[in-house]
C-alpha cells in the first residue's frame, strides 16, 4: 500500500513539473511567437490565414508589451527607492523587473 502511494505521489510530481516547465516555456516565448505568426501572416496568400496569424501574433505581442511595461515600472520603482537609500526595496523592485523582462521574451 505504501509503495503505491509513493508511486502515485511521484507521478503527480512529474506531471506537475512537466506542466510548470511548459508554462515557463510558454511565458518566455511571447516575442518569438509573435514574430513567427507575423512572418506566417506575411507569407500567406488568403485573407483568412493572414487574419488568423495576425491575431495570434497580436495576442503574443500584447502579452510581451504588458510584461515590458510592468518591467519598466519596476525599474522606475527601483531607481526611486535607490535614490532614497532604500536598498532592500530597490533590490526587490529590480528582481520584479527581471521577472517581467524574462516573461516578455
Amino acid at each position: 500500500m505504501k509503495n503505491n502511494t509513493m508511486k502515485i505521489a511521484a507521478l503527480c510530481l512529474g506531471i506537475s513539473l512537466a506542466g510548470a516547465s511548459f508554462a515557463t516555456y510558454a511565458a518566455e516565448s511571447h516575442i518569438a511567437e509573435a514574430i513567427k505568426h507575423a512572418e506566417a501572416a506575411a507569407k500567406a496568400t488568403d485573407g483568412k490565414t493572414i487574419t488568423e496569424h495576425a491575431e495570434t501574433a497580436k495576442t503574443h505581442a500584447s502579452a510581451a508589451s504588458e510584461h515590458l511595461t510592468a518591467g519598466i515600472k519596476s525599474l522606475n520603482d527601483a531607481i526611486d527607492h535607490g535614490k532614497m537609500g532604500h536598498a532592500e526595496l530597490a533590490k526587490k523592485s529590480t528582481e520584479e523587473a527581471v521577472s517581467h523582462l524574462k516573461d516578455a521574451q
